[in-house]
């Protein structure tokens, strides 16, 4: 598979798990921080990244650039998956199931993390086994690889959508689409709205600080006059 160009995408960051991990060498024990990173740009495009590090910003950064190394694309169904399906990574397990528009993402801890960033909005999802983050994420990964969209299978099969689902299923599902599209220019446009409002705010904060070091600067100049003038009375 073709690796995907980060780039490319407006990608937004998830911090899952920081822990600091120790390593026993022969001096002694050796401290460091461990970061797992999820990044997607909540349109079918997620991928995972672990980054280790002295320092926790560190940690993260690194993080982030091993997950942009290792970005899928999702097949999405409207807002949900198209099948079910059941991976395991190690000894955990994950199951995920599609659901109904208006369902929400019924997940927890590092799975939801993973669905909202690949812009998964309807699905329910079951975690057995193991609960280790980083086993739990790469198992939930590994079945999003497996899915497959109506589409895709058409093609490989050589014939139309509707002969494999049914013409009031190809229906839907072209209906399902079209609302997901609007639906996710929408959500895009609100974080756009809010980060520049973020930025907006950020940016009025510092002037307001550099207003406040200006009046300091005047303030000393000021007094500097004044003692000058004092001493060259006295």
């Amino acid at each position: 598979m073709a690796r995907i160009d980060a780039s490319k995408l407006n990608l937004e960051e998830t911090v899952v798990q920081v822990r600091r991990v120790s390593k026993v060498v022969k001096g002694g024990r050796r401290f460091s921080i461990r970061a797992l990173v999820v990044v997607g740009d909540h349109n079918g495009h997620v991928g995972f990244g672990l980054g280790k590090a002295a320092e926790y910003t560190e940690a993260i950064r690194k993080g982030v650039e091993d997950a942009k190394k290792h970005l899928i694309a999702v097949p999405l169904t409207g807002t949900t998956i198209p099948f079910m399906v059941k991976t395991r990574f190690g000894a955990s397990e994950v199951m995920l199931k599609p659901a109904a528009p208006g369902t929400g993402v019924i997940a927890g801890g590092a799975v939801r993390a993973v669905m909202e960033a690949a812009g998964i909005r309807d699905i329910l999802t079951k975690s057995l086994g193991s609960t280790n983050a980083a086993n739990t994420v790469m198992a939930c990964l590994q079945g999003l690889r497996e899915l497959r969209s109506a589409d895709a299978e058409a093609a490989l099969r050589g014939k139309a959508v509707a002969e494999i689902v049914g013409k009031k299923q190809a229906e839907r599902l072209a209906a399902a689409a079209a609302s997901a599209a609007e639906q996710a220019a929408l959500a895009r446009a609100a974080r756009e709205e809010e980060a520049r409002e973020s930025r907006a705010t950020t940016g009025r904060r510092g002037g307001g600080s550099g207003d406040r070091e200006r009046r300091g600067g005047e303030r000393g100049e000021r007094g500097e006059r004044r003692g000058g003038g004092e001493r060259r009375g006295r």
